[in-house]
Order: C-alpha cells, then structure tokens, then sequence
C-alpha cells in the first residue's frame, strides 16, 4: 500500500476535454471513488495516474517519489478496465501469469503468486479454463487477480463492474470494498454510479468539467454539498433547489418564510435545497410546512415517489402512502435539513 498525491495535474486535450489544476491527497489503504457524469475528466485522471496519459504539467508522487520524473511510473500501479481486456486464447492461468511473463519471472515463483492472487480475488475454480468458459464475477475477479500479480502499490478500476447485471455488481461491491479492507492496498475507483460510489468510497471526490467540485468523506459531500451542482448530481431522487430571495431574518420561497441569518443583502436570490427523504407528513417544532398539489406518484418497492406542484416550483418527495392526483398535502421538513446556496456562482451559504 502506499500513499498518493496528485498535485496540480493539467492535461488538455484538442477537443477541449481533459482536466485542470486537479490536486488530492490519497492516504495509504483508503479506497477513493472517482464520481461525476461522462466527459467530466474522471477517466482521464486515472488514465494519468496509471502512466496511460502523459500530463501538461503537474505532479505525481507515489509514497513521496514522483513518479514522473522516475520513470518507473506503471511499476506502481495496475489497472483494471472496464472491457476487462481479457485474452480469449489464454486460460484464466495465462492471463494472470500474463504480466510476470514479461517480467520473465521464474517459473516457481508465477506460480506461486499466480495462486495467491487468484485466492485473494476470489478465484475457486479451475484454471485452465479459458474467458468464454466464465461468468461475468469470474471474468471480473480474474482480471483483478491479474492486477494484483504484479504486487502493486495501488490498483485503479474504470467502471470496472459496469457491464455486470445489478445483482451480481452488488455482490462483487460488497467483496471487492472487503479484498481492499483486507489486503490494505489503496484504490483508486472512476465510476458514474451514485450508489455505487458511496458505498465503496474511503474518500469521494466528485468531478465536473475537469476539476474536482468537491472531495471528503462521502457522508460529508452526501449531507453537506458544497456546491449546488454537488447537491444536484449526488442523490437519487436529487435534491430539490427553490428559487427564494433573502428577506428581514430569513429568506421567502413562494408562501413560506424561513428563518435563517445569511450573509446576503435584503431581496438578494439564493436557492434552497431541501432532499426529497427529508420531508414528512408530519410537522414539528423546527420544521416548515408547505401546502402542495399532487400531480403524479409512484411506488418504489418501499415507499411513494411524490411529484407535486408548490406554487410555480415541481416538488419530488418521497412519503409513506400513497396520494390521489389533484389532491392538496402539506408537506413538512425540518430547519436543520434545508440547505442555501448562492445563485451567482453555486456556493453553499453558511447560515
């Protein structure tokens, strides 16, 4: 395992792709996701840090070396992707012995870390079978024991199980986000599934057009989005955002008065957010209550997906019971769950 740092990391491409000024910090054993929607430059950023893309500028340090001055940049790392890039005509044996082949290891020593990759991948099966004679999980763990032969420092994944059907991704979650807990290697993940992302991620950095929006703790960026594109993208349902304008101890959306101090001047906009789960059907001391007009639902498996109208703004909330189209309900939510941002630049407003 082993530490890395990406500082000010810039590759542009003619097409106006690629990333800007990208910096972070990965500590030893954690495992940091890659989120944002396609073209946002995750790929890129892995594809450099796997020595596939050479940088404009900026650095690469691996445990403190920077790796592209060293020249020894792909000896660090391995990746796994997305196709798998298996050899059809290779056993699942050779695929895996593949990279200590070039290396020209000794034959007793292949085998030996040919089986240990395959048993912490894994693998229990026969060998000497051939890609077209697996399933899906075990393509995929044959093309991770593949990554790990070569005793990695860090080991990078692009939308690795995104051809996998939804159960069995969810099981090969589960058991590669217990190999890493385990093994203590540190990953590094790109994908565009929210769910996805934050179950497996140590650290979640969320992309967009080629910079990071924001990166922390997953809970950190779910519950306290520090942009309102971060507060649009990370949630599903996402996050409702109410165009309001800052009045005398609060600020006004529709009807409704919220109390709260913002470093804003009286009648400036800002937008409130306010994430479909956080309303109830019940009110309380703190919370706000809102009169709206349902006008669709659906059921989900384990509750309601609410779409309602509240004055001249859509409203998504996710309740209990079902509720007839046309009908009126007020909706409730708590002070503490509303979020504020500045509508100039997207920021997120202390209150």
């Amino acid at each position: 395992m082993a530490q890395l740092v990406v500082r000010d990391l810039t590759r542009r491409f003619d097409s106006g792709g690629g990333i800007s000024n990208i910096s972070l910090t990965v500590e030893k054993g954690q495992f940091l996701v890659l989120l944002g929607p396609s073209g946002c430059g995750k790929s890129t950023l892995l594809r450099l840090i796997a020595g596939l893309e050479v940088p404009d500028s900026g650095e690469i340090e691996i445990d403190g070396v920077n790796r592209l001055q060293k020249g020894s940049h792909r000896d660090a790392v391995a990746m796994v992707f997305q196709n798998l890039a298996l050899y059809p005509h290779m056993t699942a044996f050779q695929n895996i012995a593949f990279p200590l082949q070039l290396r020209r290891t000794p034959h007793d020593e292949m085998e030996r870390r040919v089986r240990e990759s395959a048993s912490k991948a894994g693998l229990a099966l026969d060998l000497n079978r051939f890609p077209r004679e697996l399933s899906g999980g075990e393509r995929q763990r044959v093309a991770l024991a593949r990554a790990l032969v070569r005793e990695p420092q860090i080991v990078l994944m692009d939308e690795a199980l995104a051809s996998l059907d939804a159960q069995l991704r969810l099981s090969l979650r589960s058991e590669l986000k217990e190999f890493q807990r385990r093994t203590g290697r540190t990953f590094v993940y790109v994908t565009h599934d929210q769910a996805e992302a934050l179950a497996l991620a140590d650290i979640l950095a969320v992309m967009r057009a080629g910079t990071i929006e924001q990166i922390g703790r997953p809970e950190d960026v779910f519950t306290k989005p520090a942009t309102e594109f971060v507060a649009r993208f990370l949630g599903s349902p996402p996050m409702n955002l109410f165009p309001a304008t800052v009045e005398a101890g609060g600020v006004r959306i529709a009807d409704a008065h919220i109390p709260a101090l913002i470093a804003k001047n009286s009648l400036d906009p800002v937008l409130v957010g306010i994430r479909p789960d956080d309303f109830r059907l019940e009110g309380g001391a703190e919370s706000i209550g809102i009169e709206v007009v349902v006008e669709a639902i659906e059921y989900s498996g384990t509750g309601f997906l609410l779409h309602a109208r509240w004055g001249e703004s859509s409203v998504t909330a996710i309740v209990p019971k079902r509720f007839e189209t046309g009908s009126q309900l007020k909706l409730h939510v708590s002070r503490h769950c509303l979020h504020f941002f500045d509508v100039t630049n997207g920021t997120r407003l202390s209150i």
